[in-house]
C-alpha cells in the first residue's frame, strides 16, 4: 500500500464508501459478507485522478461522450476526472453545467467535475457558478473556469488583454488556461500553412508562442491574487521560466497560487516519435524535442510542475486519416496514464510514490479536492490495484475509449490497474479470463458522483 509517508505491505477496508482500517503488516478479518480482494504481490494506490479529459458530451457522439469517457477512466485506473467545456454547444453557463451534472450522474461509473468556460461577454454566467474574488461559490462538480488564450473552438477565444484583465478581477475560484499566444500564432502560420510534413507542427507552435501567454496568465494572476492552473505544459522554456513562480496550495504562504502540470505523452514522446507515428501525435500544444522532455522532467521532480493529466481529446482515425494538416489535433489518454508512468518508474525515470504524488495527491492538492487522493482513514475508498510485474503491449482493438486506438500502440507497459474502486465498489478488472482489455462491473451511473472541493479564499 503506497501511503503518504510510507509504502508497506497490509490490508485496508473500505465501508459505506470511506476508507475506515489500514493496518500495517496485515491482520485485518473479513466481516460476514464482506468482499474481499487478495492483492498479494500487488500494489494498492489511491486512485488516479485525471484533471483534464474532453469526453466530447455534449455534441460528438462519434468521438467520446461522459459515459464511455468514464468507462475508459476507469479501465486506466482513474477514479476521479476534470472534463473541458469546448463542446457542441460549449459549456458557458450553469444551465449547461447542471445538463453536464445530471447526464455524469446517469452515465458515469467514475467521481466527476466540469469546468465553465469563459468567453469575453459571459462574466455574469461565470459568476453564477463559481462566484467573485470576494464571495466564490462552490458548488459539488464545479471545478473552475477554463480560459482558452489560443487555439480554441466556437466561442471560447479569450485573447484579447482587456477581456482576460475582466475575468480575473471578477470571478471567484480557480482559473485554468490554455496558453498559447493568438496573435502570434496568426503572425507566424502564413510560413507554414503549405508545409505537409508534422515537424511543422511543432516549428509553427513554438515555445515562445507557449511562454508569452503563460507571462500573461501568471502576471494577471499576480495582479489579481488569484488562483491559476496553467494547463498541459509542454516547454522546456515555459518549465524553466516557472521556477520559483509555482507552489502547491497546501504549502503556500500568502502568494499568489500558481500551478502547473504534464501530460504523459510529453514525458514519452520526442520529435522522432512524431515522425514515425504522425498525425497520431498531433495535438495543441504540440509534442517538442528531447530537449524540452529532459526539462520537463527534471521541473516536475523538483516540484516547478506539481501534477499530471492527460489532455484525452480523442478524435477518429478516419479524421486523423486526412494527414497533416487537415487532421484535427489531440488524442485518447485516460486509459493508459497510469501504465505509462508506472512503467517509467519501472525504468527508473521516477518513484511508484512520485507516480502517487503527480497522479493523485497533488492533484486533489491543485483543486481542493476533499477527501480524494491518499489512502488514509477517513478519505473516500477510491483506489487502484496494479500489477508491477505483468507486461502488456498497448494494442488499439483493446481500447474503452469510443474511437478505438490509443497512441502508445506497441508500447509495453507494466503497472495496468488489475481492480478499480469507486467508493468501495469495484467498478473494474483485469483477470485471465478477461484479458488485457478487462471488464467492467458495474452499470452506468450505479457509482460516482460530483467531487466535492473547498472555495479558493
Amino acid at each position: 500500500m503506497v501511503l503518504p509517508e510510507d509504502t508497506v505491505i497490509g490490508d485496508l477496508r473500505v465501508e459505506n464508501g470511506t476508507i475506515t482500517s489500514i493496518v500495517a503488516g496485515g491482520g485485518l478479518e473479513a466481516l460476514d459478507g464482506e468482499h474481499v480482494i487478495d492483492g498479494t504481490g500487488m500494489h494498492l494506490l489511491p486512485g488516479a485522478i485525471d484533471p483534464q479529459v474532453h469526453f466530447r458530451e455534449p455534441g460528438q457522439p462519434d468521438k467520446e461522450d461522459l459515459g464511455s469517457g468514464s468507462a475508459a477512466a476507469v479501465s486506466g485506473g482513474v477514479t476521479s476526472f476534470l472534463d473541458m467545456p469546448n463542446n457542441n454547444p460549449a459549456i458557458t453557463d450553469l444551465k449547461g453545467m447542471q445538463m453536464k451534472l445530471d447526464s455524469a450522474s446517469a452515465t458515469c461509473v467514475n467521481n466527476y467535475g466540469f469546468f465553465i468556460g469563459a468567453t469575453p461577454t459571459n462574466i455574469a454566467e461565470l459568476q453564477e457558478a463559481v462566484g467573485t474574488p470576494d464571495a466564490p461559490v462552490t458548488i459539488p462538480g464545479i471545478c473552475g473556469t477554463k480560459v482558452f488564450m489560443g487555439s480554441s473552438t466556437g466561442t471560447l477565444l479569450v485573447n484579447e488583454r482587456e477581456a482576460l484583465n475582466t475575468i480575473f478581477a471578477s470571478i471567484g475560484g480557480l482559473i485554468a488556461v490554455h496558453a498559447e499566444d493568438e496573435d502570434r500564432l496568426n503572425e507566424r502560420y502564413p510560413a507554414y500553412k503549405d508545409r505537409t510534413d508534422m515537424a511543422a507542427h511543432a516549428e509553427w507552435r513554438d515555445d515562445e508562442t507557449a511562454l508569452l501567454a503563460t507571462k500573461l496568465a501568471v502576471e494577471l494572476a499576480e495582479t489579481h491574487n488569484h488562483r491559476l492552473h496553467v494547463l498541459h505544459l509542454t516547454s522546456g522554456l515555459e518549465a524553466d521560466w516557472l521556477v520559483g513562480r509555482t507552489t502547491m496550495p497546501s504549502e503556500a504562504k500568502g502568494q499568489t497560487i500558481i500551478t502547473t502540470e504534464i501530460l504523459p505523452q510529453h514525458l514519452t514522446f520526442n520529435e522522432v516519435d512524431v515522425e514515425n507515428e504522425g498525425v497520431r501525435l498531433k495535438m495543441n500544444p504540440p509534442i517538442r524535442y528531447q530537449e524540452d522532455l529532459e526539462i520537463l522532467w527534471r521541473r516536475l521532480h523538483d516540484g516547478t510542475v506539481q501534477c499530471i493529466a492527460t489532455d484525452h481529446a480523442p478524435h477518429t482515425l478516419e479524421a486523423k486519416a486526412k494527414g497533416f494538416p487537415a487532421a484535427p489535433s489531440g488524442m485518447p489518454g485516460v486509459e493508459t496514464s497510469l501504465p505509462v508512468m508506472l512503467t517509467h518508474a519501472k525504468e527508473g525515470r521516477c518513484t511508484i510514490e512520485d507516480v502517487v504524488r503527480w497522479m493523485s495527491t497533488n492533484v486533489a492538492d491543485c483543486y481542493n479536492m476533499i477527501g480524494k487522493g491518499q489512502l488514509i482513514a477517513g478519505y473516500d475508498g477510491d483506489l487502484v490495484l496494479v500489477d508491477m510485474e505483468q507486461e502488456a503491449v498497448v494494442e488499439d482493438q483493446h481500447a474503452w475509449t469510443r474511437v478505438g486506438w490509443n497512441p502508445f500502440r506497441g508500447k509495453s507497459l507494466v503497472g495496468w490497474p488489475m481492480v478499480t474502486v469507486v467508493g468501495g465498489v469495484p467498478v473494474f478488472e483485469r483477470t485471465e479470463k478477461t484479458g488485457v482489455k478487462g471488464q467492467l462491473l458495474v452499470l452506468p451511473g450505479e457509482t460516482g458522483g460530483p467531487i466535492e472541493m473547498g472555495p479558493w479564499n
